[in-house]
């Protein structure tokens, strides 16, 4: 549920006690460890970090109007998130930061391709994410997404694969078992 708040204190102040005090708390070691160089803000809405276009006057690739989300921070419906876009798409840290949580919480880590969801401050490895975002200043990470950007095909938007990493045939399954029918049915007649 994105919220229609302007600022980061209206969104606060529209969040339940209980989820105001877990973001609040996720939302002050993201401030503390946060380069200088990121801006606090509403967008999408959510709390968001992000270098702005003074910084990085290139802005988002996807709407370079808007500055470079880094961060984000969101009551959803049904569990909390913390968003880190340097950790999107298998990144480079993504799995010493997957272990590292594992190894404070006790638990498997719940996350998307940059979305880490959590239904209590107590599944929080703030440590972690405190780490996270001190070992990625805004100069390193517009680094990172220059580089991210550079490895997508030419002209599609596409990523070219990794090296060692296999993709997956589309409907690839189906076709198999077409073709193991097809075969079976050749053998009956």
């Amino acid at each position: 549920m994105q919220s229609k708040a302007t600022t980061v204190e209206q969104y606060l102040a529209e969040l339940p006690a209980d989820r105001r005090a877990a973001i609040q708390a996720v939302r002050q070691v993201i401030l503390k460890n946060l380069d200088k160089d990121y801006r606090e803000g509403m967008g999408y809405g959510m709390i968001g970090y992000c270098v702005p276009h003074t910084v990085f006057p290139a802005g988002y690739h996807c709407d370079p109007k808007m500055p470079l989300p880094f961060a984000g921070l969101a009551s959803q419906k049904n569990h909390m998130s913390v968003y880190l876009m340097g950790l999107y798409n298998n990144s480079p840290g993504e799995k010493s930061f997957r272990e590292a949580w594992e190894a404070k919480t006790g638990k498997k880590i719940d996350m998307g391709k940059c979305c880490i969801r959590f239904k209590k401050l107590e599944d929080v490895a703030l440590e972690v994410i405190a780490d996270h975002i001190r070992k990625m200043p805004a100069k390193a990470y517009i680094e990172y997404y220059e580089k991210a950007l550079e490895s997508r095909r030419p002209g599609t938007g596409v990523r070219e694969p990794r090296k060692g990493v296999k993709k997956a045939a589309k409907g690839g399954a189906k076709k198999k078992s077409a073709t193991k029918k097809a075969a079976k049915k050749k053998s009956r007649r």
